[in-house]
């Protein structure tokens, strides 16, 4: 049963993107949903109607399924189309993604039930790549199949590279986890190289935590930080802060208000010397200098973790 279009229930979704490249095949959908009033729907079950349209955002519907997942404390949700209880056809697979514009309508009950209110229609503008490959027989090593401004890992993806085939990602946490850091409470002692990597948050992370008498700082509130199920946090080196500003404005236009990232300082985890650390101001183009480890610097943290 569909309801009525509420054009007060927010509904923000990403492009989606290919989950695996084998049979039975299916695409990642990402998204935070929000009820009449505009307030996330956090930790709560729902379900979601996902319908391909072949040819218009009015023609026939040649998919359609149903999946029941549930949304975590921010409102954010993933499924995987492809993988649902299917109503309509048989499965992705069996579209002719080579011909013709396709459309994916989404319909929302907050409830978890089968009342959908209609969210809408939008053209799928990029072809799911594998599904477009099973039916052409193309493969292209070049395609990312993550993307900067993404939902995905617990966070924001801010990077996205290559390693020969392997892709690999930089995500940033939802949040600032906080905005009034100190470094480390300890100041005088330098750790030395295995804090000073440019580009290896992680190690830095292990260095400052396992440093005689650290107790508390910028890399502890990193390291104890978790979002959706990850563990694996840490305080980014002075290079991935850079790609972190780099990203600045995608972020911004994603998650928006006090979630993106702010005009201030933020905390790397790069050593300078004993009594300094690296540090990056987002106001105008990522200016890098060192201040005081322990005070009276108390600047922005974000967390990251790679894929």
């Amino acid at each position: 049963m569909r309801k009525t279009y509420n054009p007060f229930l927010i509904f923000c979704f990403l492009i989606p993107l290919i989950l695996n490249a084998q049979l039975p095949q299916a695409f990642n959908y990402q998204a935070i949903a929000r009820n009449a009033s505009g307030n996330a729907v956090v930790n709560q079950f729902i379900s979601v109607e996902i319908s391909i349209r072949d040819g218009s955002p009015t023609a026939a519907i040649v998919y359609q399924e149903i999946d029941t997942t549930t949304t975590n404390q921010f409102g954010l949700f993933a499924i995987a189309v492809g993988l649902g209880q299917v109503q309509v056809g048989t499965s992705l697979s069996a579209i002719n993604w080579t011909t013709g514009n396709k459309y994916m309508q989404v319909g929302f009950d907050q409830t978890g039930g089968n009342n959908f209110t209609d969210m809408g229609t939008t053209e799928l503008l990029s072809v799911p790549y594998a599904l477009y490959a099973a039916s052409s027989g193309a493969t292209d090593s070049a395609v990312f199949v993550h993307y900067i401004g993404q939902l995905y890992g617990g966070g924001i993806v801010v990077a996205v590279w290559k390693d020969s085939t392997v892709e690999h990602g930089l995500i940033a946490s939802l949040n600032d986890i906080s905005t009034s850091s100190i470094w480390s409470n300890v100041s005088a002692t330098q750790i030395g190289a295995s804090a000073k990597s440019q580009f290896d948050g992680a190690q830095n992370t292990t260095a400052i935590l396992g440093q005689s008498g650290a107790t508390s700082g910028a890399a502890f509130l990193c390291h104890n930080y978790a979002s959706g199920g990850y563990t694996d946090w840490y305080l980014p080196a002075i290079w991935e802060l850079q790609q972190c500003w780099n990203a600045f404005m995608i972020v911004d236009k994603v998650l928006g208000g006090t979630s993106g990232f702010q005009l201030a300082y933020y905390w790397s985890s790069t050593e300078a010397d004993s009594q300094n650390a690296w540090y990056s101001l987002f106001n105008y183009g990522n200016t890098v200098n060192s201040s005081g480890k322990s005070g009276p610097s108390l600047y922005n943290v974000r967390a990251v973790r790679r894929y």
